[in-house]
């Protein structure tokens, strides 16, 4: 069974979800936009959208959040927040 890292962050003016695939390119990512851009989504329509991109949460698993500066090692910079769980294909194999 084949572990992935999911997250949200903001893009583009927009909250966007993707599945983080090791040795594929990023631009073959699966994601996923939502509608609402200013607000976080929530578990539900995380949990929505994942299934919609053929991918389920590990047991167990539960969103970190993580803050960060949009200008490193700037304390005026503008925060934002990434949230990601660990999950994984739907048939259980590699995507």
């Amino acid at each position: 069974m084949s572990e992935h890292t999911a997250q949200v962050s903001f893009r583009g003016g927009r909250r966007c979800l993707y599945v983080v695939l090791m040795g594929v390119p990023v631009s073959q990512w699966p994601e996923h936009y939502f509608d609402r851009p200013v607000l976080v989504p929530t578990v539900d329509e995380r949990s929505r959208a994942l299934t919609a991109l053929g991918f389920v949460f590990m047991d167990g698993a539960e969103w970190e959040w993580t803050e960060y500066s949009e200008t490193p090692d700037d304390d005026t910079s503008t925060v934002r927040l990434l949230a990601s769980v660990q999950v994984r294909s739907l048939d259980g194999g590699a995507p």
